[in-house]
């Protein structure tokens, strides 16, 4: 219980001192350089409970050893079509839709067969790319933006495995509902 409390309470406490929808084109200008493309994930709430979220649920599902990989090589893919300039509509809506559904996934321990997750998945980290790419285009920052995807999704997945089974459902709930407000925001 110790362990699992040492390793929630700071994934927790990076959940609650993100701000919300700051990791998206419309709001305002970054730098463009590594360190801005490594913090861009940890700045908006949707985006870390995403990725946090994508390494919980894959923890919980058997043979879902792709959907990290896939997730991180979806955020890049959708991070090139954004810097060419692709812009999808109804973006920002359906990033938050992606967090709530992966909370619903988590808190429901829905198993699904492993290549609809992977499809899933990877559909959900191309949107979220896709605003990474639109806002931080340069070399340097979408480096620095898939080395803390790739920490945020895999220290999810680690959570995922050491959590209570209910700690990891309650969480869920609460990333569901994070994804339904930031929705209803829109």
């Amino acid at each position: 219980m110790k362990r699992t409390v040492k390793i929630l309470v700071p994934a927790l406490t990076l959940a609650l001192a993100s701000t919300a929808a700051v990791a998206h084109p419309q709001a305002g200008a970054h730098a463009h350089g590594f360190l801005d493309g490594f913090a861009h994930p940890f700045t908006g709430i949707d985006h870390l409970l995403a990725m946090l979220a994508v390494g919980v649920w894959s923890a919980r599902q058997s043979n879902a050893q792709w959907l990290p990989p896939t997730f991180i090589g979806m955020v890049m893919a959708g991070m090139l079509a954004g810097a060419l300039g692709m812009a999808i509509p109804g973006l920002e809506l359906g990033i938050a839709l992606t967090v709530a559904a992966l909370g619903a996934l988590i808190a429901f321990a829905a198993r699904l067969p492993a290549a609809a997750s992977v499809a899933m998945v990877g559909a959900f980290a191309f949107l979220h790319g896709n605003a990474h790419g639109l806002e931080l285009p340069a070399v340097s920052s979408a480096l620095g933006l898939l080395v803390a995807s790739a920490m945020l999704v895999y220290g999810g997945r680690l959570l995922g495995r050491v959590g209570p089974a209910l700690a990891v459902k309650f969480s869920g709930a609460g990333i569901a509902a994070t994804g339904m407000v930031l929705a209803a925001a829109l």
